[in-house]
């Protein structure tokens, strides 16, 4: 064997238009027309029986407030906790807080197998009920699961597909790499996203559908159909941007990011949940004493298409529907993104970029406003190139749901030099470092799957 026959390409060229090839594929699958899907989805509706009723603390199963801590916790030591997380930072907006935090150490798979159908790439979608969701069933990826799930803590049904992503050599990897989940409201929780290729002629599971990117583009711009785990996947797919260049080259941004993470100093600590300041404990809920952000509460489940059928947890529910937008210019005829270096309690490395805007504006009626909160929400709709109510995730997030936009800026809302703390980048930047763990937030992602999939072009 000749030294160099063991080599590869470093990349394979191919593939950005392979996965361009399928968002423009928007019409129709080789399973299912979009015109269709309302009807497929519907169908599985009412194929299954699901309910989710809130209770008081004390009717959950497995789960109590542990004695001298007052974390909440379940009997096996597994799944998660609701503990408490004190944040000091000089350096922010916000000097202190102390907050309930969901501790979840263990990483989850959320995946999506694809193959190739007529010489397109399709995407395995799963329709998946989620108790926390509005609407309960929405489309997720092929596979969501903690470890918890797929090594069976809970003693149910396997999960589907599992073995495309665990088992070596089974698919072709295309796209793998750590995400965080949302910093507000997890201690450092990472999922490995993931999106895997196979040949194999793959059985049908009666709540699993084939559809191109383009068909899930077009799905995206309704509310409340694309659950977020399924978007932050779409959000690593290997596209390509054209671009002839962007304001600052991109060792300049990574070089911003590097030096917003050493700015800030912070100090978190986790602390006991019945110590935390400002949060009262009732039956039913653990709330803030003005009634702002978010409460705990906890809900009774039954789904008979889930690998339990039936338990009780607890959820997160935040305090009104949350606005989560992009600002957008062009320069040179080349779009950019108005990104925020936004740090948060539960990120792993201080900070990730984040949407111009991520707020609920509820919790901001003392005047102390976010920059361009107002320039998002008093933007005319000819300026408002996208925008859809998406759900967050609805296995630890009740009812949580934020108006995702991207708003072209207008000159008395478009700053040449852009405040501390924001930076311009193009849309194949931000899609570069999002090849990379723990650099953009999901908030973000969910907004770069509506451009990854053809939802919005700007």
């Amino acid at each position: 064997m000749s030294p160099t026959s063991a080599l590869r390409p470093r990349r394979d060229a191919g593939l950005p238009e392979r996965f361009a090839r399928s968002v423009r594929a928007r019409d129709a699958g080789a399973q299912l027309s979009t015109a269709d899907f309302a009807d497929w989805l519907r169908r599985r509706r009412e194929a299954h029986r699901f309910r989710v009723d809130r209770i008081p603390f004390a009717d959950l199963d497995g789960w109590s407030f542990r004695h001298g801590t007052g974390d909440l916790a379940h009997r096996s030591g597994r799944f998660f906790t609701v503990e408490g997380l004190s944040v000091s930072t000089p350096t922010g907006p916000t000097p202190h807080w102390q907050q309930p935090i969901i501790n979840q150490p263990e990483v989850g798979i959320l995946g999506i197998l694809v193959r190739e159908f007529d010489g397109v790439l399709h995407c395995l979608m799963q329709a998946k009920m989620e108790p926390g969701n509005a609407n309960l069933l929405q489309l997720s990826p092929t596979v969501q699961a903690t470890r918890s799930n797929y090594t069976k803590v809970h003693r149910g049904a396997d999960v589907k597909y599992i073995d495309y992503f665990v088992q070596p050599g089974r698919a072709r990897v295309l796209a793998d790499v750590l995400q965080s989940e949302h910093g507000s409201w997890f201690f450092r929780k990472s999922n490995r996203n993931m999106i895997v290729e196979t040949d194999e002629d793959v059985p049908l599971d009666e709540d699993f559908c084939w559809l191109t990117l383009g068909q899930i583009g077009e799905l995206l711009r309704r509310d409340n159909l694309v659950n977020m785990d399924a978007r932050t996947v779409l959000a690593c797919a290997p596209t390509r941007y054209e671009e002839a260049g962007a304001l600052r080259s991109d060792i300049q941004v990574r070089s911003w990011i590097t030096a917003e993470r050493s700015g800030h100093e912070v100090r978190i600590e986790r602390i006991p949940l019945a110590n935390v300041a400002d949060w009262v404990r009732g039956d039913t809920a653990i709330e803030h004493v003005k009634g702002r952000y978010f409460r705990v509460v906890a809900v009774s489940v039954e789904a008979d298409n889930r690998e339990v059928r039936g338990w009780s947890q607890p959820l997160f529910e935040p305090c009104g529907l949350g606005v989560t937008a992009f600002l957008t210019r062009r320069f040179d005829d080349v779009p950019h993104l108005l990104v925020h270096a936004k740090l948060e309690g539960g990120f792993l490395d201080t900070i990730e970029l984040a949407p111009t805007v991520q707020c609920t504006p509820g919790n901001h009626a003392n005047g102390d406003r976010p920059p361009f909160l107002d320039a998002v929400l008093s933007a005319d709709t000819s300026r408002i190139r996208y925008e859809a109510v998406h759900s967050e995730e609805g296995g630890r997030f009740l009812n949580a749901e934020s108006r995702y936009l991207f708003v072209e800026t207008e000159p008395a809302d478009d700053p040449d030099v852009p405040p501390a703390g924001y930076a311009w980048v193009t849309p194949g930047q931000l899609a570069s470092l999002v090849q990379h763990g723990h650099y953009v937030n999901v908030q973000a992602r969910t907004l770069l799957a509506a451009l990854n999939t053809g939802a919005v072009t700007l």
